[in-house]
Formats: C-alpha cells, structure tokens, sequence
C-alpha cells in the first residue's frame, strides 16, 4: 500500500526549552506529538507520519529510521486504521478499544507517560499516537541488520555446538530458551546508562540459583551509576568483589552451551544488550581451566587435557622466573654436561639473564599483540615469523642465548593452553614481577612470589563464594571435576548448586567467627 500522509521534520527548538517541560504527557494527543518533536529537534532519522484515519481523526505514527520494518507497518498499522477504522458511536474521541479492534499488528500496548514512550520508540518500538487521545500505543515492528549467529572465533572448538551469542538480546536469549526447555528458567530485565538505558537480562534457573546470590546479583546491578554501559565489560567491572586483583571474578564466554551448563550448576549469567559476551557469576578458579570440549570427548580424554592445563599455567607463570632463578644462582642444581652447553651459548650475551629474559618476553608479548591485531589473513604469519626471524636474529647477534630463546617459546605456547583468554592475561602480566624477584632473590623471589600470589588467591572471593572452592576450603565431592572429569552417566549436574551453598554458608560462618558478619 503507498502511503498518504506527511512526514513532518522536527523543530529546531532550544535545549533549554526541550528539556523538561516536554517530559509531560498531556492530555491531547496532538500535544504529545509537539513534546516529542521539540524533545528529538536535529535528529534526523526519528520519522513523524501524520496521517488520517477512515472518518477523519488525525494521528502520528513516530518511530526511528532503519530500526522498523515498514512493510509491517503498512499492511498492520496504517491500512488497517485508513481504510477498517471505525469510531465507537457513543464516544467523541478516538478510544483504545476502537483502535486495538482495528489494528492486525500481534503486540500492541498502551502507554501514558512521555518517559515510556521515549525509551521504547529508542529501542524499536513504533508510536502511535492519535491527536483526539490522552494514550500512545508501541507497535512491535522491529527489524534492522544485525550479524548472523556463527561459532566464537575465541573458543572454538573440534567437536560441540557452532553456534554463539550475538549483539542482540532476542537472539541471545532464544539461544538459551532453545537449550533448556524449561519454565524454571527466569529471565528478568534491568535498564542501566544514564545515556544509553542499556538492557540487562539476569538469567538463573528457579531452585537451582541460591536466594542469596540472586540478592546479592541485584543489588550489584541495581548500585551500577554509570553514564553509558556500551559492553559487558562496562558491568563486570562494576560488579567484582575485588577492582583491583589481577584475576577476573566472573567468567565470560560467548557460547550458549557453556551458559546454559552453568546455569544447570546453580549459576547465574547476565547478559547485556549490543554485546556478546555473556558474564556467569560466581568465578571459581578451577572454571577458568575448564573447556566445553572436556564434556565432549570421552572422559578419560578429557581428564588428560585437564592435567596438561594444570601443568601448563604452572608453567606460563613460573618457566622463565625458575630459569633466570636457577641460571643466576643456582648453577649446581644444572647437570654437568647441560651447564657446559649452556655456558657455551651464553660467552658472547652481554646480559644477566634477568635482562635477557625481560628483553625477550617483552618481544614475544608485543609480536602477540600484533598478530592479535593485524588483519587475520597476516596477523598469524607475521607473529609466527616475525618471532623465528627475531629470535633467530637475536641469538646470531649474539643479544640472547638458545635457552632463553627455548624457554620464552615454551612459555608462550603453555601460556595458549588456557582456554580463556582473561586468565591467560592475568598469567601473562604476573609473569613479569615473579621474573624480576627471581632476578634478585633466585629461588627465593620465586617461591616468594608464588605463595603471595596463592595468599592472595586464598582471600579472593567472588560474590562471596572462595575462589578456589574445590581445593581451599576443600570439597572431596568437587575433586571429582576438578582432577578428573567424571563419565557423564555418573555425573549430576546439579550437585554443584548445594556445593556453592555450603561454601558461602561456610563463608558467612567464618566472617562471624572473625567478627565480621
């Protein structure tokens, strides 16, 4: 159907004089209109259509360019009321039944306040607006691009699910619904952004999720002040116990299986509009060292890969700080005939190995982040290259030894085992104050370094569950997913749910013992 009607360009109004004085809903529809136009003057892609219903009543329909599927809105809104309308005989106005009977369009709701209206047109709505009628209608005719639901490139996997959560909050829960089949599965929306009125879905699973992390979840939500959220990561910055440590204290993934399995556990996840990382609360260490393909494989598979990641992180974050440790002070721990190769290699380095090590470190770290940031047809070439040229060239020139070159090399790749890249980050900046105690206090820097990190480890706690539940304070039952992965016919899913309560029952017992509850 063609259109007939007239689009109206807003006013150029002031601010002053758009501000709040517009914000009131009156009692005339046309009024209303006028408000809207004074409160969106320059913006040219809200869209004002006047036009009339069959009879003669004037109305506006107002929504944002691009964000509506102006078919619908033709065959649904505007043929229905041009051509179907008709007035109920004992009212002289335009009524909310009249219109509602007329209308095809599948959601139509009625609103009477200037701030609903504003918020819901943002974010897709349709307006509609009768000037005879002191109520606006939102018309769900939503329809703009947006990317197609296609496997993480940052945890991909061999054998699972190829699907991953998007920047849409409709695709991204449908993805979850689709998963668990289930009423208990409740998703409650909350608006935050001063600016941006960003949504955020809370997802748990009704008698799985404890009442206290559901309270505790909200009240972090609800004290977010932030002017704009644009990222999940603007939320999980707000809602760590503790800003400052190096560890992240909620896990993020990107994967509807990964979600969903934790939701099973007695998590909850919090999803946020126009992104697609998805945050899972609470944290425990182990959580980080998991990977979906664990459950995929076969068990004992599974349990192999999960010892090499233990053994691999160990060695990410302590290899070089033990050789800088053991090659400055403690050359009789070295085999005879290994220190005279290594003595060999180093004659012509003009460094201690503390310099060597950093110099080194520091050129693997920014030709990974390059790779990282090249277009991905050279980013991997570069940075695989770029190191064997570089390391190649560093020990002809005689800057660093083969060792070191071998131990930074071997760090590197266990560093790449750790299947979430915000540990792996975490791993990778401790390395370097472990690297320069050991430089001046050999294995005693280490072992220095490695039991404050673990103190600091043991204090941490996310959303008030101990990090490292599962191993400090020690649960026999968890080790069965912690050292092994169990088979699957043996497995119960929801164990872990009584689990994390006893941990933060455990807790709160301990805060009030200290004096602290």
């Amino acid at each position: 159907m063609t259109r007939k009607g007239v689009i109206i360009v807003p006013s150029a109004m002031p601010l002053q004089e758009a501000s709040d004085a517009n914000m009131v809903w009156s009692s005339e529809g046309k009024e209303n209109v006028k408000n809207l136009e004074n409160i969106f003057y320059h913006c040219s892609d809200i869209v004002f259509f006047a036009f009339s219903f069959q009879g003669g009543q004037q109305a506006s329909l107002i929504y944002v360019d691009g964000m509506v599927d102006n078919l619908q809105i033709d065959e649904h809104v505007i043929e229905p009321l041009v051509t179907r309308y008709e007035q109920d005989s004992e009212e002289d106005g335009v009524t909310v039944e009249s219109v509602r009977r007329t209308l095809t369009a599948v959601k139509v709701k009625t609103h009477t306040t200037m701030q609903e209206v504003v918020e819901l047109m943002l974010s897709g709505m349709t307006i509609l607006i009768p000037h005879q009628s002191d109520t606006a209608f939102s018309i769900e005719a939503i329809q703009f691009d947006k990317r197609s639901v296609t496997e993480p490139d940052a945890e991909s996997v061999v054998r699972g699910p190829r699907d991953g959560f998007v920047e849409t909050m409709q695709s991204n829960t449908s993805l979850l619904r689709r998963r668990i089949r289930s009423p208990k599965l409740k998703i409650q929306p909350i608006k935050r952004g001063k600016l941006t009125h960003t949504t955020i879905n809370l997802v748990y699973m009704e008698g799985l999720a404890s009442e206290q992390l559901l309270e505790e979840v909200k009240r972090r939500l609800d004290n977010i002040t932030l002017e704009s959220i644009l990222d999940s990561g603007y939320v999980e910055q707000c809602l760590e116990d503790n800003p400052y440590s190096p560890f992240p204290q909620l896990l993020t993934t990107e994967r509807p299986d990964v979600a969903s399995s934790h939701l099973l556990e007695g998590r909850v996840v919090i999803l946020v509009d126009g992104s697609p990382v998805a945050l899972i609360a609470p944290a425990l260490w182990v959580s980080f060292l998991q990977s979906p393909e664990d459950y995929y494989e076969r068990h004992f598979f599974g349990t192999i890969v999960r010892w090499l990641r233990y053994a691999s992180i160990f060695v990410a974050l302590l290899g070089p700080s033990i050789y800088v440790a053991v090659i400055s002070y403690h050359q009789e721990m070295i085999p005879t005939a290994l220190i005279l190769t290594m003595a060999k290699a180093r004659t012509q380095v003009p460094f201690p190995a503390l310099v060597e090590a950093l110099l080194m470190e520091l050129m693997f770290e920014a030709l990974r982040e390059a790779g990282a940031r090249l277009p991905k047809q050279v980013g991997s070439a570069v940075s695989i290259v770029g190191a064997l040229v570089i390391g190649q060239a560093a020990i002809s020139a005689g800057l660093v030894s083969a060792p070191m070159v071998m131990v930074v090399a071997i760090t590197g790749v266990a560093s790449f085992i750790v299947p979430h890249y915000n540990l792996g980050i975490s791993v990778r900046l401790l390395r370097f104050p472990i690297i320069l105690l050991s430089g001046f206090l050999g294995l005693i820097g280490t072992m220095m370094g490695f039991i404050l990190l673990v103190t600091h480890l043991l204090t941490l706690k996310s959303f008030g569950v101990p990090y490292l539940t599962g191993v400090a304070p020690f649960r026999s039952s968890m080790m069965k997913d912690i050292l092994i992965r169990q088979p699957v016919w043996v497995e119960n899913m929801t164990k872990e749910t009584d689990q994390m309560q006893n941990a933060e029952q455990s807790s709160d017992k301990a805060n009030q013992g200290n004096g602290l509850g």
